[in-house]
């Protein structure tokens, strides 16, 4: 059991209304989890105030409050602890109230655009294979060990992630690999914790609903570097004009990587296939079971922190050999006609961009290629009429779909998609609306020898149409179609 004074160890409150020497039972930042003896942390996030809900939680049994602004009404028996933001503090108490999780563990973060799920999933199926007790943080699912813990966000709030890191330490895990998006790190929900490195992968447009300018986003990104100790290790793509950038205040030591410059881990592509690549890393000849030169870079990160973390290089090649790649990521399904189909997270411009390239390389115009991809809805829209043009220019056949409307109408979202295009590249293009139908249509159109790509779920199995989740898998619709 642990103090409230133990608890505010690392904050220093602006006013304490109330006796610090109680026993807390629990920390929430959601009232309605609240049980009698917890901490309720009221955040003021971008659509509710947790301010709002101060009453409800002690009504449920909170015993200290610890807010930005003291209520009115002051309960008795409650302490009220006042913080100039609660966003700093969540962090450093979750941290404290899990006995320091982060601390008794290798944590390695990944942060950037493109990447981040291949190389963090990479990393701890890799320890895996070595022997190693381990962790997963993604975007795709969690992991302890075994046990998978379905995840709802890319990084979970900062009292789940404690709690999550808690039940690894808890399992024997000796490393815990996860992915570090910028709604996370500028919102400090990894506050208070301590990794031993960071990866950064790369910065391209995404997001910009929420941070609004590129220098926002890519500013988010730097503070995670800029928070890593100084016997930890900064591994960045050198490849991207971002990397250095990244690394200009960090304390921890720098190591870069690259298919094009010099750098501390090099690779080169000596053949490529749709079953992998055989590659040179670092003057070692290794074949891989994944293909694109951006594969290129996620297997030097994965690389490079495997170096860092102490193993060798022949122990490491051995082990990438035999990986494959994550659920929903150039995930092919092969027709009996002899066409495949590849299913594919890429909801980015520069993803689309990356997918597109390497399916061309292995293709090397033997066949044709059909895209099929579409744009979230309430999301960034600036990225929609990018997103057209890059499938348009690496696509001998385009169907512009639905993906995850939401609340918007999904012809719109396709209106603005299509507002990208001129006369000529319209020629390739048509649009329909029921992604299921997009997906048969493009299977219809198929012949022995060509790709279809499906872009921009990759390993979700739903759709949101109208605000309502449904159930909507890509593979699954591509599997029903061939029988």
């Amino acid at each position: 059991m642990i103090t409230l004074s133990q608890l505010l160890k690392n904050v220093k409150p602006t006013e304490i209304v109330g006796s610090t020497d109680i026993e807390v039972t629990g920390i929430n930042i959601d009232s309605r989890k609240i049980e009698d003896g917890h901490v309720f942390i009221a955040m003021r996030g971008t659509q509710v105030d947790g301010h709002d809900f101060i009453d409800k939680a002690s009504e449920l049994g909170a015993r200290v409050i610890v807010c930005e602004e003291k209520p009115e009404e002051l309960k008795e028996g409650v302490c009220y602890v006042v913080v100039q933001s609660t966003t700093d503090v969540v962090g450093e108490m979750a941290t404290h109230f899990f006995g320091d999780p982060s601390r008794k563990l290798k944590l390695c973060g990944v942060t950037g655009t493109n990447g981040k799920t291949t190389i963090a999933t990479l990393l701890y199926n890799m320890f895996r294979k070595m022997g190693h007790k381990c962790g997963l943080l993604s975007t795709v699912c969690n992991y302890i060990e075994d046990e998978a813990v379905p995840a709802s966000h890319t990084t979970p709030d900062p009292i789940e992630l404690n709690r999550l890191l808690a039940k690894m330490v808890e399992a024997g895990c000796e490393y815990a690999f996860m992915e570090c998006s910028s709604h996370a790190i500028e919102q400090r929900r990894i506050g208070g914790l301590r990794f031993v490195g960071g990866m950064f992968t790369n910065l391209t447009q995404d997001h910009l609903d929420y941070h609004k300018t590129m220098e926002n986003y890519r500013d988010a990104k730097k503070l995670f570097f800029d928070g890593l100790p100084k016997d930890s290790f900064a591994i960045i793509n050198a490849d991207d004009k971002n990397g250095m950038f990244m690394v200009q205040n960090t304390k921890a030591k720098v190591k870069t990587y690259s298919y094009q410059r010099v750098a501390d881990y090099k690779a080169r592509i000596i053949e490529c296939h749709f079953e992998g690549m055989y590659l040179d890393i670092d003057g070692k000849e290794v074949g891989v079971q994944f293909i694109g030169k951006y594969n290129v870079s996620n297997l030097l990160a994965v690389y490079g922190a495997a170096r860092m973390l102490g193993k060798s290089q022949d122990e490491i090649l051995l082990v990438l050999s035999t990986l494959h790649s994550v659920s929903g990521r150039m995930e092919p399904v092969r027709s009996p006609e002899g066409w495949t189909a590849v299913v594919d997270y890429a909801h980015t411009p520069d993803a689309i961009e990356n997918v597109l390239k390497a399916i061309n390389e292995v293709v090397d115009g033997k066949g044709q290629v059909i895209t099929v991809c579409g744009c979230g809805g309430n999301r960034d829209k600036t990225k929609r009429p990018l997103m057209a043009r890059e499938a348009v220019k690496q696509s001998d056949r385009v169907i512009i779909t639905s993906d995850n409307p939401r609340n918007e109408e999904p012809q719109d979202i396709i209106n603005d998609m299509l507002a990208g295009l001129n006369a000529q590249q319209m020629k390739k293009v048509i649009s329909i609306a029921d992604r299921r139908e997009a997906i048969k249509t493009a299977c219809m159109m198929a012949q022995k020898g060509d790709v279809i790509l499906i872009a921009g779920k990759g390993h979700e199995d739903y759709q949101i149409v109208k605000g309502v989740k449904h159930h909507f898998d890509d593979k699954e619709e591509v599997r029903k179609i061939i029988g």
